[in-house]
């Protein structure tokens, strides 16, 4: 197995949900794109396969597709987080919440460290006013927001995700850390074009950098070269979307440990953006 060159890894893109949310989720996923999945989707046997990797730390992002129930969600991360030494926990919401502004901020007191929104699927886009209680809150605690805010895998046809959107949202609240999941894909140029403007865009690499993306999402990671991620070191964060990958959780890394960039830039994307993005630096 390919191991991290640095310490202090952190994984910015992955799941810790209730294990009935986490088989509904992945029935989804198999009936539009055919995957199948094999990875544990309990806390432990996950933080298992995550340290033996060399993962230090990692951001457990939950979502809901309906109204009504992030708040149940919110705890059940919150909770389950507080019994790991790795668990970074993030919130959701929805936008058709009662309240969705306390929604977030009980979250928040409670423990959460971000935000995490998966735009398409909710059914909402980042710049619905419905959010603007939410986003409050986040800029009032300078916590981090996660958006699933591109078209990839089998979103291009939603009207809720584009860079169009997300530019939206950015020209509101450019003091907010935001990270575009996914490199933005399909849209990467463009996604780029915004983290290399703006000091408070980050981009991961989930999915979209594995060495199995063509398979799987029909995208080249060989498209992003060597000097975007060494320009952009500091705003690009490893992620791998663990456990909803239908591949071997070393496919996530190997493409980007294959590129022989320099041990600066692997410390920042293996570790230092994370943390930056996180507030911990």
């Amino acid at each position: 197995m390919t191991e991290f060159p640095v310490d202090g890894v952190v994984d910015a893109h992955v799941h810790l949900m209730p294990e009935r949310l986490m088989a509904a989720i992945r029935e989804a996923l198999g009936d539009e794109a055919g995957w199948a999945f094999d990875h544990p989707t309990d806390r432990e046997r996950m933080e298992a396969t995550l340290t033996d990797a060399g993962v230090e730390r990692y951001a457990a992002l939950p979502y809901v597709a309906r109204p009504g129930a992030a708040a149940d969600l919110n705890e059940w991360v919150i909770e389950a987080a507080a019994a790991s030494d790795r668990a970074v926990p993030f919130a959701t919401v929805h936008a058709a919440d009662d309240d969705p502004g306390t929604v977030v901020a009980d979250a928040f007191d409670a423990g959460a460290r971000g935000l995490k929104l998966q735009l398409p699927v909710q059914g909402f886009s980042a710049d619905d006013p419905r959010l603007d209680p939410v986003y409050e809150v986040v800029a009032a605690r300078d916590a981090p927001v996660v958006l699933h805010a591109g078209t990839a895998p089998m979103f291009e046809d939603s009207p809720h995700v584009g860079v169009e959107r997300f530019e939206s949202f950015l020209a509101s609240y450019p003091e907010v850390r935001v990270c575009a999941a996914h490199m933005g894909a399909y849209e990467v140029d463009a996604f780029v074009g915004l983290a290399r403007d703006n000091d408070n865009v980050f981009l991961d690499t989930t999915f979209a950098m594995s060495s199995v993306a063509e398979t799987y999402m029909d995208f080249d990671p060989a498209s992003v070269d060597d000097d975007t991620l060494v320009e952009l070191s500091g705003s690009i964060m490893y992620g791998s979307d663990y456990p909803n990958i239908p591949y071997p959780y070393a496919r996530e890394r190997e493409h980007l440990l294959s590129r022989d960039l320099p041990v600066e830039v692997q410390r920042d994307i293996f570790s230092r953006a994370a943390r930056r993005f996180l507030g911990d630096d």
